[in-house]
C-alpha cells in the first residue's frame, strides 16, 4: 500500500515494537503486548478501509484507526508516566501519532467532501 498514512502507520508500528522490546520482561507480555495491538490496528483498519468499495466503509475504518491511535498513545503515556518507558521513546511516539491523526483527518475531510 502506498499511502503515506499507512507508510507512516508502518513506521509507528516499528517504532512501539522497538519500545516494547526495552520494557522489562515482566511488562513485556502483558503491557507490550497491549500497545502493540493498538499500533498495529491503526495500519491494519487503514489498509482494510483502502479495499472497501465505498467512501462510508473506507471512513468507518479510518474512524477505528483513529481511535486505535488514541488507545496507541494513552497506552504510551501510561507506560511513561510510570517510568517503563523513557520521555524520549514518549516523544517519538507523541509526534508519529500527530502525524498520523492530521493525516486521517485530513484524509475524512476529503471523504466529506465527495459527498
Amino acid at each position: 500500500m502506498n499511502w503515506q498514512v499507512y507508510q507512516d502507520s508502518r513506521e509507528l508500528f516499528g517504532l512501539v515494537f522497538k519500545i516494547v522490546k526495552k520494557l522489562p520482561k515482566e511488562n513485556r507480555f502483558d503491557l507490550g503486548g497491549q500497545i502493540i495491538r493498538s499500533a498495529s490496528s491503526i495500519a491494519l483498519n487503514i489498509a482494510e478501509g483502502s479495499g472497501k468499495s465505498s467512501d462510508k466503509d473506507l471512513n468507518r475504518f479510518l474512524n477505528i484507526a483513529s481511535g486505535s491511535l488514541n488507545e496507541t498513545l494513552a497506552n504510551a503515556d501510561l507506560l511513561c508516566a510510570n517510568g517503563l518507558i523513557s520521555e524520549d521513546d514518549f516523544s517519538l511516539v507523541f509526534k508519529k501519532i500527530g502525524i498520523i491523526n492530521n493525516q486521517i483527518g485530513g484524509f475524512k475531510k476529503k471523504l466529506i467532501k465527495k459527498q
